[in-house]
């Protein structure tokens, strides 16, 4: 007699089940968005777009967000994304959900992904100049290698 196992999370077994995109309303990051769409589209994923929401590095360590510019931020990114999806409805059936996490926007990511349980995450380029002192954020989740990572010009 076979012994009965809980069920368990496992990567990669039948295709993506949560496809992940990193929103921040960047031109890079919402032809991200798109393109994880396509992809959550055909896999027959739930596509989760997130956006991080900045701390002030002053207060970082005791977590004070950046309040108001922030928040407009993220409602704005999520009446986007509804219109959008309303416009596209007939055409694309998308399952999709939209995530604010705080922090900066590697480790933001990285808790997402891991809470969402994603099976790939899609970024944007970096559209700054001073990601090359620092590294891009897309950079730094290619190298953390924990997801499939695309990242999208």
């Amino acid at each position: 007699m076979s012994e009965q196992r809980p069920h368990q999370f496992e990567r990669g077994t039948d295709g993506p089940k949560v496809i992940m995109a990193g929103v921040d309303g960047s031109a890079s990051s919402l032809r991200a968005a798109a393109y994880a769409a396509g992809l959550a589209r055909r896999q027959n994923a739930l596509l989760s777009l997130v956006y991080v929401q900045p701390v002030l590095a002053a207060g970082a360590a005791l977590g004070a967000p950046v309040t108001g510019a922030t928040e407009e931020i993220a409602e704005g990114l999520a009446a986007e994304i509804r219109t959008s999806a309303e416009r596209v409805r007939d055409l694309w059936r998308v399952r999709w959900e939209f995530h604010t996490f705080k922090g900066d926007a590697y480790a933001g990511l990285v808790r997402a992904a891991d809470e969402l349980k994603a099976d790939a995450v899609v970024v944007g380029a970096s559209e700054s100049a001073g990601h090359r002192f620092v590294g891009s954020v897309a950079v730094r989740l290619v190298k953390a290698g924990r997801w499939p990572v695309t990242v999208v010009p």
